[in-house]
């Protein structure tokens, strides 16, 4: 199966999914999102019991594409403009977390916001020590309602919390030392090797009963869908978010700049 915001490949029990939009840091979109989907119903079709998803060396995935959110060109009369419906993305995590497989991220460089929500819903996370960690949500308004019941599931409230009102970076020791990662190296190639090594031998009946279990007896994140979803709606429903938005996507301005006499951001004027 083609794709067009991804790159698959099966070694066995193994797919191997890396994300593949590179101008846009892997940011996720619609299509992002309808692809990851297609590839774990594969996977539950043809008994996959190990999928790992991982980004670039310089992105695993930087969160949602803001370019999805700024108003484009009018629609044409006779279309209705598609509404915003987080549902998918939320799902699409509550499988990672509960599917029949075992899911591994493999992280290099930066992860932000939705970015984290792929790494918080994974079983396994190994990263290099490039990688960083993110929620920035804040910055524009927002604050990550579907990321938090898979982050606090591995972190705890408390640092769940710090991310999202600092919105500070994290790099791979310390996400490591809370628990968001799990095995952390220089050259992390070695260690998915050897994760994958040893969780291939496992029976896939067995794991597909152990995840049912611990998704409904130990972390029932289903639980939190409706709150995630309605909260993200009103996130995104919120003009004065969306005006922020736009404001970046369009002039690369951020939310606390301003614009000086000759076009550029206080930012801007600063660094010169």
């Amino acid at each position: 199966m083609g794709h067009e915001t991804l790159c698959v490949e099966r070694q066995g029990q193994v797919r191997r999914v890396r994300f593949h939009r590179p101008e846009r840091d892997n940011a996720i979109n619609d299509a992002m999102i309808r692809e990851l989907h297609q590839v774990l119903d594969a996977c539950e079709r043809d008994g996959s019991s190990l999928v790992v998803f991982e980004g670039s060396a310089e992105a695993f995935c930087v969160g949602a594409d803001f370019g999805d959110f700024a108003p484009g060109p009018a629609p044409d009369a006779t279309e209705e403009p598609a509404e915003y419906d987080p549902a998918p993305l939320y799902d699409l995590w509550l499988r990672m977390a509960t599917g029949p497989y075992i899911t591994l991220a493999h992280v290099r460089g930066k992860t932000n916001a939705g970015g984290v929500g792929f790494v918080a819903a994974s079983d396994v996370v190994i990263a290099d020590t490039s990688a960083t960690f993110s929620l920035s949500e804040l910055l524009f308004g927002l604050y990550p309602a579907m990321v938090m019941p898979f982050l606090t599931r591995r972190v705890g409230f408390q640092r769940a919390n710090y991310l999202t009102l600092t919105t500070r970076a994290i790099d791979a020791a310390q996400a490591t030392e809370w628990g968001l990662v799990d095995r952390c190296a220089e050259r992390s190639g070695p260690l998915i090797a050897q994760h994958l090594g040893r969780m291939s031998r496992l029976s896939p009946d067995g794991i597909a009963r152990y995840k049912r279990y611990m998704s409904t007896e130990i972390a029932p994140l289903h639980r939190h869908r409706e709150g995630a979803i309605a909260a993200n709606l009103e996130i995104f429903s919120d003009p004065r978010n969306l005006q922020r938005i736009t404001r970046f996507v369009e002039d690369g301005i951020y939310p606390w700049e301003q614009r000086g006499p000759h076009g550029t951001s206080r930012a801007d004027e600063g660094a010169a």
